[in-house]
């Protein structure tokens, strides 16, 4: 008998409301921001990532479980392998690259993010690329312990304003971005770091259900 992705999903969720109850009062919340993810990235658009300091990095961490493998292998079909074939591959491009997502993080181009900050301002780094990169249907992922960090709902009021689908990942004060994403995840926490860590295990799962929902 085979295991459809919509029960690896649904033992995802299990896995991490039992292993971490706190997590239970934002549980709709996490669920509609995967059924936001899974149906643009279904619908071929992209996920923006943004954040500050530890968030910056949780947003590049995101990335890196979407756009390349995480948890199960991604093969390349045969028509992937035999397009490559046909530009020159001797077989080793077919066999090592695996299927990705495009999710990108704004937090890793230093040349633009600095000249937005020096030309413009340094809370418009995130808005500034939203408005370049962010078209109708396309997600932004916006991670604010906070919720109040002034670039974040920048860039969020800019999704709006784009049409994109927005998706805020904050703690128990939810803040600003209450009043702009489509979604808001609240985590519980006393501190930036316990929130931050909530958020870790709330990203993961997700990442894991968003990979297990294109290539389980």
């Amino acid at each position: 008998m085979t295991t459809s992705h919509h029960d690896v999903v649904s033992h995802l969720w299990h896995e991490l409301y039992s292993e971490n109850p706190s997590l239970t009062s934002a549980r709709a919340s996490i669920e509609e921001a995967y059924a936001r993810l899974e149906s643009a990235l279904r619908d071929g658009r992209q996920v923006l990532v943004c954040g500050n300091g530890g968030s910056a990095s949780d947003a590049e961490h995101i990335a890196g479980e979407l756009a390349k493998p995480c948890a199960i292998p991604r093969p390349l079909d045969d028509v992937e392998k035999q397009s490559l074939l046909h530009a020159g591959d001797d077989g080793y491009l077919g066999d090592a690259l695996a299927r990705g997502l495009p999710v990108w993080p704004l937090v890793s181009q230093s040349a633009l993010l600095t000249a937005i900050a020096n030309d413009q301002g340094g809370d418009l780094i995130f808005a500034q690329q939203v408005m370049a990169y962010g078209r109708p249907g396309d997600v932004l992922w916006a991670l604010s312990t906070s919720g109040n960090s002034r670039n974040v709902v920048h860039a969020l009021r800019t999704a709006k304003a784009r049409g994109l689908v927005s998706i805020a990942l904050t703690g128990p004060g939810r803040g600003s971005v209450t009043d702009l994403a489509d979604v808001v995840i609240a985590v519980p926490g006393a501190d930036t770091p316990h929130i931050q860590h909530n958020h870790q295990i709330v990203y993961h799962s997700l990442c894991l259900a968003i990979e297990a929902a294109f290539f389980g």
